[in-house]
C-alpha cells in the first residue's frame, strides 16, 4: 500500500472551450461572478480521468456506457461475474472483488450501499475545484447541431443555440494523497505513480466540442517521509501570480506564475527531512512559471499507459 503522503498541484490552460459547464445555468462555464474567476470541480476532473482508464482497458467501477452512467446495481453485478463471486457472497468477499480490481475505487473511494454492502471508503485521493488564477472573459457563439431522425420528415434537421466558453482561462487543482485512506482502498504505489499521467494525458484525449482547447501545463508533486504524517496543504496559497495585462488576458504569456514560496517550503521540509522527493512535469509549451522547485525529478507523463498497469 501508498506508505507515504503526497502533495499535488495540476495547472492547465483553456482557450476558446468550456471545461466545466454549469447544467443549472444553461450550461454556461462555471464561474465566481464576483471575482470573475472560473471555476472547474473536482467531479468533472474524476469523471475525465475515469473514461480515459476505461477507454485504455482499466475496469472502472462508476463507469459509464454510451455517455449515460451505469448504475451501482447494475456495475456491481457485472463486475461479480466478471470475477466469479457469487451473488450470495459475504460483503467482504465482495469488497475483494471490488478494492483489487477497480482502480477508480482505490484512487477516489466511494460511498456503497447496494447488494448487502454497506460501506463507506474515503478517497485517499482527493483533488480540490479548480479555479482560474486570474479573472477570465467569456465568450457567446452561435452553435449548430445537426440531428438525425428516424422519422422522414424531421431527417437531418438542424437547431441553432448559443455556446458560452471562456476565452482564455490558466487553471490549477490542488489535491492531496492520503496513505491512512489508502490503507483501506488498497491504493498502491503503483496505483499512485500511475495517477499523474492518467490525469495529464485523459485531459489531453477530452476532445469534444465545449472541452476541445485545454491543455495540461505542469504537474508538480511532493511526497513525503513514510513518518511524516503532514501536508504543505492547498499548493496554490503558495503561488505569486503577476498579470501583464489589466484586462484581456488571452494567453499565458499574459501572466507569470512565481514558485519562490512553494520552493522555499519544500526546501525547508527536506531540509528537517520531511520531505523524500519533489517530481515535476511541464508541457513543451514552456508557460511563464518562474523559481520552481530546484533537484526535482523530472516525470514523463506523455508515456503510454497499458492497461497491464492495472495492479
Amino acid at each position: 500500500m501508498l506508505k507515504n503522503n503526497r502533495d499535488f498541484l495540476l495547472i492547465d490552460d483553456a482557450r476558446l472551450c468550456n471545461p466545466n459547464g454549469n447544467p443549472d445555468d444553461e450550461n454556461r462555464p462555471r464561474m465566481d461572478d464576483d471575482t470573475q474567476t472560473l471555476l472547474v470541480s473536482d467531479v468533472r476532473v474524476k469523471r475525465t480521468l475515469r473514461d480515459f482508464a476505461q477507454k485504455k482497458g482499466f475496469p472502472i467501477f462508476v463507469a459509464t456506457s454510451d455517455d449515460k452512467k451505469v448504475t451501482m446495481e447494475n456495475r456491481l453485478k457485472a463486475v461479480l461475474t466478471e470475477y466469479g463471486v457469487d451473488a450470495d457472497a459475504d460483503e467482504e468477499t465482495k469488497l475483494n472483488a471490488i478494492l483489487d480490481n477497480m482502480i477508480d475505487i482505490r484512487m477516489f473511494g466511494s460511498a456503497m450501499a447496494v447488494d448487502g454492502i454497506t460501506r463507506t471508503f474515503t478517497g485517499p485521493i482527493q483533488i480540490s475545484w479548480g479555479y482560474s488564477l486570474h479573472p477570465v472573459d467569456l465568450v457567446k457563439a452561435n452553435s449548430i447541431s445537426s440531428i438525425m431522425s428516424s422519422n422522414e420528415s424531421t431527417e437531418g434537421y438542424s437547431t441553432f443555440g448559443q455556446m458560452q466558453k471562456a476565452e482564455y482561462a490558466m487553471i490549477a487543482h490542488s489535491g492531496s494523497m492520503n496513505k491512512f485512506a489508502a490503507s483501506k482502498t488498497r491504493l498502491t504505489q503503483e496505483d499512485a505513480d500511475l495517477f499523474p499521467r492518467l490525469l495529464v494525458q485523459s485531459m489531453m484525449n477530452n476532445q469534444t466540442h465545449s472541452k476541445q482547447g485545454q491543455q495540461p501545463l505542469l504537474y508538480l508533486e511532493v511526497e513525503y517521509a513514510e513518518a511524516f504524517d503532514g501536508f504543505l496543504g492547498d499548493l496554490r496559497r503558495y503561488l505569486d501570480i503577476t498579470l501583464h495585462k489589466k484586462y484581456a488576458i488571452r494567453s499565458g504569456s499574459d501572466l507569470t506564475v512565481d514558485f519562490s514560496r512553494l520552493s522555499a517550503a519544500i526546501a525547508d521540509l527536506k531540509e528537517k527531512g520531511y520531505v523524500t522527493a519533489v517530481r515535476i512535469w511541464m508541457s513543451p509549451l514552456q508557460p511563464g512559471f518562474t523559481n520552481l522547485p530546484q533537484d526535482a525529478e523530472q516525470l514523463d507523463l506523455f508515456a503510454p499507459i497499458s492497461a497491464s498497469e492495472k495492479g
